[in-house]
């Protein structure tokens, strides 16, 4: 294990999440170190074991601790348990054929493998459908994404992966009627989290001259 990664992993243990803890001091490089080194990781190298309960418990306190304007929480995660996964691969497969009634039948059964990869699965809900004039939707989809990475950053601490994965079938009436998502509720992606089977090379960000300017 990267030794900086080590560090990074070894400070946030010792951070506690139940009471807040204004003065934490953080090792030099913590943040650097945990958000330079995260990757997506397939759900296709994902596997057993997936997070503990408090390691499950860590990821959601996490997503809690977002930037949240006006207090909203305009997010939900909605866990997807081994016992639901074949309702969720018969609606990723309705999904395709309702787009393309010709699909073969291997791509029918690729889309319903596909709920069947990582072993923590849940979808990431935004509830947007509160109308609040000083707290635009685009502010309030910030804050969701913002949970989403919280959790991404988590998982990496625990020395799990994860990676989003959305696609068409997100906008199915299937979809909404599964997860019984309400009128001003939006289905975003679904965040997925496990053990690395295989990590592949580290990817190069860009650099900061190449997207930021100065008025």
């Amino acid at each position: 294990m990267d030794m900086s990664l080590q560090r990074a992993e070894e400070s946030l243990s010792r951070i506690a999440f139940r009471e807040p803890l204004p003065n934490v001091e953080l090792t030099d490089g913590f943040a650097q170190a945990l958000i330079t080194t995260r990757q997506n990781v397939s759900p296709k190298r994902l596997v057993e074991p997936g997070p503990s309960d408090l390691q499950l418990e860590q990821l959601f306190r996490a997503a809690a601790a977002a930037p949240d304007h006006g207090l909203l929480r305009p997010w939900r995660f909605v866990i997807v348990p081994t016992e639901r996964r074949a309702d969720l691969a018969e609606v990723f497969a309705l999904a395709l054929v309702d787009r393309d009634p010709g699909a073969t039948l291997e791509q029918i059964e690729s889309a319903r493998e596909k709920a069947h990869r990582a072993p923590l699965l849940m979808l990431v809900v935004a509830q947007l459908g509160v109308v609040d004039a000083n707290i635009p939707v685009l502010e309030r989809m910030i804050s969701v994404g913002c949970a989403v990475q919280n959790m991404l950053l988590m998982a990496h601490s625990q020395s799990l992966g994860s990676s989003l994965t959305s696609g068409q079938a997100m906008q199915s009436r299937r979809m909404r009627q599964l997860f019984d998502l309400s009128e001003g509720e939006e289905p975003v992606c679904f965040l997925n989290v496990g053990t690395v089977a295989k990590r592949k090379a580290q990817r190069c960000h860009p650099e900061p001259q190449d997207f930021v300017t100065l008025l």
